[in-house]
């Protein structure tokens, strides 16, 4: 019988109209560690900015096991329901490792255990009861940890790059339904006919050339997320805030130490904003969070990566720790109140997408009756243009340091981006 069989009912989803279920895809979905995702927001701490922003990571992950699905389906080779059904499943599973407001709590997973949400993830997925449902499904762990957190080599790469790659069902879904909860207005992007274009190089995911400015669109709509939403000032003032006050209910209470998977999942948004609450420092920022009281913006600058002065303080907490320092001397602000601020996800979709040049995703094109590839910054000025941009380093302090922080930075880092000058 057809895995697509079995039917048991269906979710109505603002994005993706009637996702249908079946009994298999339930014994998954009503699992502990995917209802779990139910009360782990998507954006967090976004809806101190955009209140609509409330959605949940088990709401995207019903989005991405759809758009999984669609993808395996329409690839120009065909697959058997089987593989199509073990994306679809890893497409579910491929956000169970995120901790409790998601990447603000993976710098404490890394910071003090080395692990990010997708080590995690692994961890989840073989130990949980994830495992014995898989295996009653008829698939092995190493193949869904394989696609759909990209840990093996046995599968093709384009099975793996369904979930994970430039252009994959995670970001796909996300873009829109990230865009639609929060009102931002870039996620109107042709999903369908990326999807129905799909070609395969030697293996890998390519985009047909009809659907170039589709997948120039999806860019755009990638950097402009990142500007509006995933970087907004306001919202990385709060997220600063919270995870210094993450920090100080660790040093507080231990918690960060976690002997299975059961223990790492019963952390949730509520269950941490409890446990920081009720810590002496960290619930004071809480409370400050809480009346909307947040540090401010002193010093802003857009960069490109070849900015080695800004990339060194960006990828070593040393480097980061030292300029806070020479902030401070020269600002005579306490360190405590100085943050540096730098992205932890990159403003365009090519990070570890693929397993050559990220940013050169192929194009497949007919010139005259042969099929050609090409590299995509060849045919596309816009993404050539955009190659490397865009980035943001930030420093924020409180209301009143912030013209003493502000003329430290810039004596430190040269002249700040005009643009942060005229929003602040």
């Amino acid at each position: 019988m057809s895995r697509f069989k079995g039917y048991w009912s269906f979710v109505k989803d603002p994005i993706l109209g009637y996702i249908h279920i079946s009994e298999d895809d339930r014994k998954l979905i009503d699992s502990f560690p995917v209802q779990r995702l139910r009360r782990i927001k998507q954006l967090s701490l976004a809806d101190i900015v955009y209140p609509g922003a409330t959605h949940t990571r088990f709401e995207h992950s019903l989005g991405v096991m759809q758009i999984s699905t669609m993808m395996a389906r329409n690839l120009p080779v065909e697959l058997e329901d089987d593989e199509v059904y073990l994306v679809r499943i890893s497409g579910l599973l491929h956000d169970v490792g995120h901790g409790p407001f998601s990447h603000l709590f993976e710098v404490h997973l890394e910071k003090h255990l080395g692990k990010d949400h997708e080590d995690m993830g692994v961890w989840v997925i073989r130990r949980s009861e994830l495992a014995d449902i898989i295996s009653s499904l008829g698939y092995s762990v190493d193949e869904v940890v394989e696609v759909a957190l990209g840990r093996g080599s046995s599968k093709p790469p384009y099975i793996k790059q369904i979930v994970r790659s430039a252009v994959d069902a995670d970001k796909l879904d996300f873009i829109r339904r990230d865009n639609y909860h929060t009102g931002a207005g870039y996620g109107n992007i042709d999903v369908e006919r990326l999807i129905y274009t799909l070609e395969l190089v030697n293996e890998q995911l390519a985009v047909n050339m009809t659907s170039l400015s589709v997948l120039e669109t999806y860019i755009i709509a990638r950097m402009k997320s990142f500007e509006s939403i995933y970087y907004h000032k306001t919202i990385r003032a709060a997220q600063l805030m919270f995870v210094q006050a993450i920090e100080y209910a660790i040093e507080e209470f231990g918690f960060l130490s976690f002997d299975d998977p059961q223990e790492y999942l019963t952390l949730d948004d509520f269950k941490l904003w409890n446990i920081v609450d009720e810590s002496r420092r960290g619930g004071e920022i809480l409370s400050a969070i809480k009346r909307r009281d947040l540090i401010k913006l002193a010093y802003e600058r857009k960069y490109l990566l070849a900015d080695e002065l800004i990339v060194n303080l960006i990828s070593n907490e040393r480097i980061r720790e030292e300029a806070i320092e020479e902030i401070s001397k020269l600002s005579g602000v306490d360190p405590a109140h100085i943050y540096i601020d730098a992205p932890s996800l990159p403003s365009i979709p090519y990070h570890r997408a693929y397993e050559y040049d990220p940013m050169e995703v192929p194009i497949v094109k007919m010139d005259s009756g042969e099929r050609e590839v090409y590299r995509l910054s060849r045919i596309s000025p816009v993404v050539e243009v955009i190659r490397g941009y865009l980035n943001i380093f930030r420093v924020y302090t409180l209301k009143k340091h912030r013209e003493k922080v502000r003329e430290a930075c810039k004596k430190l880092f040269g002249a700040e981006t005009v643009s942060s000058r005229i929003s602040a």
